[in-house]
């Protein structure tokens, strides 16, 4: 796999109530990704940059809503998460807490 594809591959972390309870309950970090990325693509981009084993990757198309601005009708647009999988004892801390 190209190396410069597996950086653009994770776009941002998803820092939520329901993923702040995957992280707690199941080991699991929640990602916003590229909509064209496929498993084995994020499970490379994940293992690469946070030097980490991911054990599992399961991904969702999130549809964007259909908004208002203004007076006008517009749409958000559709992207995809991914719920990664990480192997027992293994973590990723975005907040940079450590001591």
């Amino acid at each position: 796999m190209n190396p410069e594809r597996l950086h653009q591959i994770l776009l941002a972390p998803v820092i939520s109530e329901k993923s702040t309870t995957a992280a707690d309950d199941g080991n699991q970090v929640v990602f916003q990704v590229l909509v064209d990325a496929t498993k084995l693509e994020i499970r490379k981009a994940v293992e690469a940059q946070f030097d980490v084993s991911v054990e599992a990757v399961q991904v969702m198309n999130v549809r964007g809503k259909v908004k208002r601005f203004g007076r006008t009708p517009g749409k958000r647009p559709n992207w995809k998460k991914a719920y990664v999988r990480l192997a027992e004892g293994q973590d990723i801390d975005f907040m940079g807490g450590g001591s």
